[in-house]
């Protein structure tokens, strides 16, 4: 069995999380652009009893376009988001996929809210690339 990690930025809260997403996710909601900070967010949802927390957590809760509530968990010393909860669907935990720093993640399954798309956002694979060295 998989077993992948997550972690906030300073490394202070952490998940992992056992088996294969049951759901990815990338949303382009207007609250997930402030929520990352980045033009869409991207989600991988697994079943609770597959997910094992270390660390405090902060939390916020907000109500989204759906009308269902969310509730975000995020570390308190860096502020990276790493998971949220919704209240309508207690058996699963949604973990952003940027907090597994893992390039070879699988990609996701769906794209939701695309009518609040930045019309460039699926461009990004055209722009050129810079090399750091």
């Amino acid at each position: 069995m998989t077993t992948r990690h997550a972690a906030c930025s300073c490394g202070q809260l952490r998940l992992a999380c056992d088996g294969q997403p049951v759901r990815l996710s990338l949303c382009h909601c207007l609250e997930c652009q402030k929520r990352t900070g980045s033009v869409f967010g991207v989600q991988a949802r697994y079943p609770r009893a597959a997910v094992t927390i270390e660390g405090a957590s902060a939390q916020w809760s907000r109500t989204g376009d759906s009308g269902g509530t969310a509730t975000f968990h995020f570390c308190a010393a860096c502020g990276a988001t790493v998971f949220w909860e919704f209240v309508g669907m207690p058996d699963f935990i949604a973990v952003a996929v940027g907090a597994f720093a893992d390039p070879s993640f699988p990609p996701p399954m769906v794209s939701v809210y695309e009518e609040r798309m930045h019309p460039w956002a699926y461009a990004a694979g055209a722009l050129a690339m810079e090399h750091f060295d």
